[in-house]
Formats: structure tokens, C-alpha cells, sequence
């Protein structure tokens, strides 16, 4: 039993968390009202392909419906070791796993005008594949001029403190 590791020691360590894409322009064009996690539905080639890094969710969306909530437009690229028969599509739609409650939840908010559904990220939490999504509005004009400014401002107000010292 020398140099095994308890099963009591492995359930009090803290997962790793590992990012694997990152939708950055959601945070430019949305702003984000709520934040969820949600597991996903692969199948094997995708899991391996996303081990190596390989996904973009820029274009990717979730669609809400009664039944689940379905990640369209996130792209997995097909896996090279795998043989043609053995791959899966790309772009194929996945299902997203999360409790009956809060896709009902989901499904009230996604029905107001201007609400949507945006992926994040893609994540690993542990061995598991993970999605961050956001309930979002779309952002205005002005609004993304308004969040420009303030960026520009804290980057100024950081350049000038660190002169100082």
C-alpha cells in the first residue's frame, strides 16, 4: 500500500481546473446577468481532441428548448488518429447537462426580448469537460463605446500609479 494514495486524501484535494477555449468577444458584445456551468455530452474523439486544445467556440450559441438545452456552433475539429469511420462531425450540436429546474429557469429568461444564451468557455473541471455560459443581453452602440472608455481609463490610471513608484 506504500505510495497509493487514499481515496479519502484524492476526495479532500481540489479538482484541477483547465481552460480549454474562451469565447473573448462575448464579453465585448454581451452583458452578462447570470452565470452557469453545465456538463456536456461528447463522445470519445472529441474528448481526445480537446485534450490537445483544439476548439473554438467564437460563433458557438446554446439553444433552450423544453426537452435541453443544445450547444450549436461550437467547433471540435475531428480527431487525426482516429480513422474516418470512427470520427465525429465538427460542428455537430451537443447536449448540454444540467438540472431539470434550471433549464426550465433558462427557458423563462431566454423568452424575453433580447436575452440569450452565450458560451464563455470550455473547461476541464477534473476529468470532466465542463461549459461556463452566461445569460446575456446584447450591448448597444453606446454601450460598447461606454465600456471602451472605462477600460481605457483603468489601463491610464494603472500606467500612472506605476510611474510613481
Amino acid at each position: 500500500m506504500r505510495g497509493r494514495i487514499s481515496s479519502t486524501a484524492m476526495a479532500d484535494s481540489p479538482r484541477l481546473r483547465r481552460p480549454i477555449a474562451t469565447n473573448r468577444r462575448a464579453k465585448h458584445d454581451y452583458l452578462f446577468l447570470e452565470e452557469f456551468e453545465a456538463g456536456i455530452a461528447l463522445l470519445g474523439t472529441e474528448v481526445k481532441s480537446l485534450r490537445a486544445g483544439r476548439a473554438s467556440i467564437q460563433e458557438a450559441y446554446a439553444l433552450v428548448k423544453h426537452d435541453g438545452v443544445t450547444l450549436i456552433g461550437a467547433n471540435i475539429p475531428e480527431y487525426p488518429q482516429a480513422g474516418p469511420k470512427m470520427n465525429h462531425e465538427p460542428t455537430r450540436a451537443r447536449r448540454l447537462l444540467l438540472h431539470r429546474k434550471e433549464i426550465e429557469r433558462l427557458f423563462k429568461k431566454v423568452r424575453e426580448k433580447g436575452v440569450t444564451l452565450v458560451p464563455l468557455e470550455l473547461l476541464f473541471d477534473g476529468h470532466l469537460v465542463k461549459c461556463r455560459l452566461a445569460l446575456a443581453r446584447g450591448k448597444k452602440l453606446h454601450d460598447k463605446r461606454s465600456s471602451e472608455r472605462e477600460k481605457e481609463a483603468k489601463r491610464d490610471m494603472a500606467r500612472a500609479m506605476g510611474r510613481r513608484r
